[in-house]
């Protein structure tokens, strides 16, 4: 099978950095984008959330309501966080899930490898999530209304402080039981409608953007609670 015929994964002789800074620069550009919406629902998530998102009938206007009254930095609060552990938990994600899947599947791609898809994306799930969380211990406490930190560097050493190394990986159980459902289900559904949209693998972003699209979707209306 030639290089064409896979361009949607780094061919197998590509070298393991290749695929960690498409990975690391995947993550940083999705969450730096996505940060601000992030922001709204974790304030509206949380046990305390804040008054003003509850009011609004969108997040889109939660957003402006926070910007109007906190200021337009607001929502950005924790995205340094954020990026600083995107970048090694993505490159590590999509490393594990390209070698994963060519293990798996023996480079053979098709409807009956499912299970396969789904088993090189909760191992990769494992390894992003144990990267990852202490970055969103941070970005989570930066996020809420009222937040008492005045950088997220301050955020850490307060939190180390008071609560120990282990306050970074206490949520890292909780994590894995929402992640793991979502991409199990996110990867074999994007797999799935790849294989109906460009059963050929040739060069067609709009069967990613689709699929992409449609399996994300999928996963977070199965995996959010209502």
């Amino acid at each position: 099978m030639g290089d064409e015929d896979e361009y949607e994964s780094l061919p197998s002789t590509y070298s393991v950095p290749v695929h960690m800074t498409a990975g690391a620069l995947a993550g940083i550009t999705e969450h730096c984008i996505m940060f601000p919406i992030d922001s709204v629902k974790t304030r509206m998530q949380s046990l305390c959330p804040c008054p003003d998102t509850q009011k609004c009938p969108t997040p889109v206007h939660s957003l402006m309501r926070i910007v109007k009254k906190e200021g337009w930095l607001r929502p950005l609060r924790g995205m340094n966080a954020m990026a600083a552990g995107a970048g090694p938990a993505h490159a590590m994600y999509f490393t594990v899930y390209e070698k994963a899947k060519e293990f798996f599947t023996g480079g053979t791609y098709s409807h009956a490898q499912t299970h396969s898809y789904i088993a090189a994306g909760v191992l990769a799930t494992l390894i992003h999530d144990a990267v990852m969380n202490p970055a969103e211990v941070v970005k989570q406490r930066m996020q809420m209304a009222f937040s008492p930190y005045g950088s997220s560097l301050e955020c850490i050493r307060c939190v180390y402080r008071r609560e120990g190394i282990s306050a970074f990986y206490r949520s890292y159980a909780t994590q894995l039981a929402m992640n793991l459902p979502f991409q199990a289900i996110h990867f074999s559904t994007y797999e799935f409608w790849q294989q109906v949209l460009n059963p050929e693998h040739k060069y067609d972003p709009k069967s990613h953007f689709i699929a992409g699209a449609f399996a994300g979707g999928l996963a977070a209306a199965f995996t959010t609670p209502p």
